[in-house]
């Protein structure tokens, strides 16, 4: 017998015979001796669709409302998912992230989970019934109020969820069947991959992979939580992320190509370069909330002392940090502000990289020869990202693919879904 944490996204919730599918494989997984806790997303579309909603009402909601008002997604799914199983002869009941006892700080629209205190859910679990919990959500204790994690934040909800009740495995289900070495929507002949490690995972999802959050795998990480990526369209076995390298395998050069269109670039132009402005300049950014990702600062021209520096953040942030700069323009200095959320960022992610020479030069290669123009380059032990323009993304992601020789020839990847999630 075994405890297990299983994650259902949105596109497994979407209506009610994807329930109904959901319900029998949760049934399945008890009826073979297991202890069960479910996390589920809202179904399909309905977070965006309340965002609409509320933006219908007013161009500014406020951040404690929409709150309140998003966390209901998730509580439409765990209960309509807790009625289906006990319509299947298993007990189950139905909790919010609050009632389940996850604790966050008090960032309304991402909030970060500072503890788990899941009393409630051993008890079910003690009486052998199945627990369904809402995620994406939690409580704030300072002020009782109702918090959302953001994006990913059902994934993190189950990893955090299985860290705390020291589950065996936590199982995020989504529409595809595991972690693949790119997109299978915009590359068919991606493979899947079988066993990836927590670090590799870690920059991929940073680097725009979709198939799990980012903060979920830096949990699972942390807590050492082994996390299967699979489909819950299918019965196929998906994709281990753990600490435990497989012995008999020679690690890969290239574990994948991720990519991200959610970014945008900043470019503040004419900044004097003397100490202290880049430190004021990024300081201004993080005060107003912003993560900043890809940095370039241009050499300084002799002749006037000023220079060019470059950022990427995500685009729906783009207008709080341009707000924030233009505000303290006078005290740094600079002449002015470039917008651009035209971009895209492809990543080439890889442990083998540290021992393998050679994978800049062909990285390059494969953009030149696909005529692909690198605007941004980044880089770090395991990954190497570039910026480029968003209209030849894709292109540059199956060019990088097939000069690594990661197509799979033999079989193509399916998509049951259609979001990843």
């Amino acid at each position: 017998m075994a405890l297990i944490v299983q994650k259902f996204g949105g596109s497994s919730v979407a209506d009610a015979a994807s329930i109904k599918r959901v319900a029998k494989r949760v049934v399945e997984t008890k009826k073979a001796g297991h202890d069960v806790v479910v996390v589920v997303s809202a179904m399909g579309d309905t977070t965006d669709e309340l965002i609409d909603l509320a933006q219908e009402v007013t161009p500014l909601p406020p951040v404690r409302e929409m709150d309140i008002l998003l966390t209901a997604g998730e509580r439409i799914s765990m209960s309509l998912l807790a009625m289906a199983i006990t319509t299947l002869g298993v007990e189950a009941k139905s909790f919010t992230g609050q009632q389940a006892g996850v604790i966050t700080d008090e960032v309304y629209g991402k909030a970060r989970i500072i503890d788990v205190s899941p009393s409630r859910i051993k008890d079910t679990i003690a009486r052998g019934e199945v627990a369904i919990v809402a995620g994406f959500q939690g409580v704030n204790p300072s002020t009782n109020d109702v918090t959302t994690l953001g994006r990913g934040g059902s994934d993190t909800t189950a990893v955090a969820l299985a860290a705390s009740l020291k589950a065996d495995v936590c199982e995020i289900f989504t529409d595809v069947d595991g972690v693949f070495t790119a997109d299978p929507r915009i590359v068919p002949t991606a493979r899947k991959i079988g066993r990836i490690g927590y670090d590799a995972m870690l920059e991929m999802a940073a680097s725009g992979a979709k198939v799990l959050g980012l903060r979920c795998v830096e949990y699972a990480r942390r807590y050492e939580v082994p996390v299967h990526v699979r489909s819950s369209f299918s019965t196929h076995t998906g994709t281990l992320v753990t600490d435990q390298e497989d012995p008999s395998m020679e690690q890969p050069i290239i574990s994948g190509v991720a990519h991200d269109r959610s970014e945008a670039k900043i470019t503040v132009v004419g900044v004097p370069d003397v100490p202290g402005k880049a430190a004021r300049l990024f300081e201004i950014v993080a005060e107003a909330g912003v993560n900043i990702d890809m940095i370039v600062q241009n050499v300084s021209a002799a002749a006037t002392g000023l220079t060019d520096i470059s950022f990427t953040l995500p685009a729906t942030d783009g207008a709080t940090a341009t707000a924030a700069l233009t505000a303290d323009q006078p005290a740094i200095g600079f002449e002015s502000l470039q917008y651009d959320d035209t971009i895209g960022k492809l990543s080439l992610v890889g442990a083998g990289m540290r021992s393998h020479p050679g994978v800049s030069a062909k990285l390059f290669a494969a953009l030149s020869e696909a005529n692909v123009n690198i605007e941004m380059i980044s880089t770090s032990e395991i990954r190497i990202s570039v910026v480029t323009r968003a209209d030849q993304l894709d292109d540059a992601v199956r060019a990088v693919h097939t000069a690594f020789e990661l197509d799979d020839t033999e079989t193509e990847a399916v998509v049951y879904g259609g979001t990843g999630r």
